[in-house]
């Protein structure tokens, strides 16, 4: 089974992005949900995750909107697949108007 981290960084103001909530889902189901530490960062989601498609939804909108700052996107969707067993690492780098991530390490 294989293991799944996130880390949230805060482009515009070049910190991480504390208290951005995630959820994690596998098709109509929501599987887990946690929100990110002083460092941006939650370390485990969900249990052991078998083979399939997932996705990781940010809240955004809430973590903008306590900053008092207008954004484009009230959230960030990233669906991804686990195909073999490790550990997945999916990053955002984020800003009011855009984003981007990868496969983390």
């Amino acid at each position: 089974m294989s293991t799944l981290s996130t880390h949230v960084l805060d482009a515009v103001r070049g910190v991480p992005a504390a208290g951005v909530g995630v959820a994690l889902h596998a098709g109509a189901d929501q599987l887990d949900s946690a929100t990110t530490d002083s460092d941006g960062r939650i370390g485990k989601l969900g249990s052991d995750l078998a083979p399939g498609t997932y996705r990781l939804v940010f809240d955004t909108g809430t973590y903008f909107a306590a900053q008092r700052v207008d954004a484009f996107f009230p959230e960030v969707t990233i669906a991804f697949v686990v195909t073999a067993e490790r550990h997945y690492h999916v990053p955002l780098l984020l800003s009011p108007f855009a984003f981007s991530t990868y496969r983390g390490s």
